[in-house]
């Protein structure tokens, strides 16, 4: 799938996303401590990405 020139940099991507994949989103939630092994994938709340 290709990138729309406007995300596109020299290097990659250039603009922050602001929406996480699921698994990006589990090992943000179990840094913060808020994810255990056996928890359930789905259905995870809301995060938002560290800086």
């Amino acid at each position: 799938m290709s990138q729309h020139k406007s995300l596109q940099g020299i290097s990659g991507i250039v603009i922050k996303r602001n929406v996480l994949k699921r698994f990006e989103r589990v090992d943000l939630l179990r840094k913060r401590g808020q994810w255990k092994p056996g928890d359930r994938v789905q259905g995870l709340r809301k995060t938002k990405p560290d800086v």
